[in-house]
């Protein structure tokens, strides 16, 4: 069980990619706003938000529902990130650097998911 979750590597990187996406969403047109923007901010505030719920709950398996949901929102996330490059609101460089941090955090929810899920 983890009852401290600022100490995950995971945690702080996805509160890194998250201030990341406010920046960038910052620049999106004035009509995104309400959509694509609040959309990719909600996906990436709900990583870090998710680790954290279940760092505090009692049991593995709870922990494990919320690791799921955040690596859920990572997925989101990187799909909304594809439809704003399509659309043009970010550069190649900002979605391949943006991408490379969902990428990684996906992978270590993976595996922090598959360490927690044996001993259920």
């Amino acid at each position: 069980m983890i009852h401290n979750f600022r100490e995950l590597a995971v945690w702080q990187k996805s509160m890194s990619l998250t201030r990341d996406i406010y920046r960038e969403t910052k620049l999106f047109p004035q009509n995104e706003v309400y959509a694509l923007c609040s959309q990719m901010q909600r996906a990436a505030t709900s990583i870090p938000s998710n680790i954290a719920e279940g760092s505090g709950r009692a049991t593995d398996k709870e922990l494990v529902h919320f690791l799921n949901i955040s690596l859920g929102s990572a997925y989101e996330l990187e799909t909304q990130l594809l439809i704003a490059f399509d659309a043009q609101y970010i550069s190649q460089e900002i979605k391949d650097n943006l991408l490379q941090q969902v990428v990684e955090i996906e992978k270590m929810l993976y595996a922090l998911i598959k360490k927690y899920n044996i001993n259920i």
